[in-house]
């Protein structure tokens, strides 16, 4: 499980003296236990499953990605560094990405399996893509493609 495996990570982390490892897992952990509260405070009292963990984690990466543009145009690389290592913690928790071909390839799939043809179908496809590929796409960036395939066959 995704959830022991961060927190194996973090006992490790903290026995080799890893800052900036411990400080991201701590992250993950305590923004893993948020969800967990709001999750409990809702008709759902399940915990977090893998699917959300996976899409947090991303939305770290991505929360990073945005610092580190920020953090280089200041011309603060040594924060951006910091980010960019805190990026390689929270990645090794996350599937291999999909190549843009493959991406553009998962897209194609599952226009054409749904027989999705006009932008009216992005919802179903998006829903999908989400359920089949959780953690490996970039779902922001495949809503675009999502969209302009829809856009081009409608």
């Amino acid at each position: 499980m995704l959830r022991n495996d961060i927190s194996t990570a973090l006992k490790e982390a903290m026995k080799s003296k890893d800052e900036v490892g411990t400080a991201t897992l701590r992250l993950i952990l305590a923004a893993l236990k948020d969800r967990d509260i709001a999750a409990r405070s809702s008709d759902d009292a399940r915990p977090v499953g893998e699917d959300q963990i996976l899409d947090l984690l991303q939305k770290m990466v991505r929360q990073r990605q945005e610092s580190i543009e920020l953090y280089e145009k200041a011309g603060r690389n040594d924060l951006a560094e910091r980010e960019t290592r805190e990026i390689a913690v929270i990645r090794r928790f996350l599937p291999q990405p999909l190549s843009e071909s493959e991406t553009e390839e998962a897209i194609s799939e599952v226009i054409t399996e749904l027989g999705a043809g006009s932008i009216k179908d992005m919802g179903r496809v998006m829903a999908a893509l989400k359920e089949r590929y959780p953690g490996r796409m970039d779902f922001g960036k495949a809503s675009g493609r999502v969209k302009k395939s829809l856009m081009d066959a409608g």
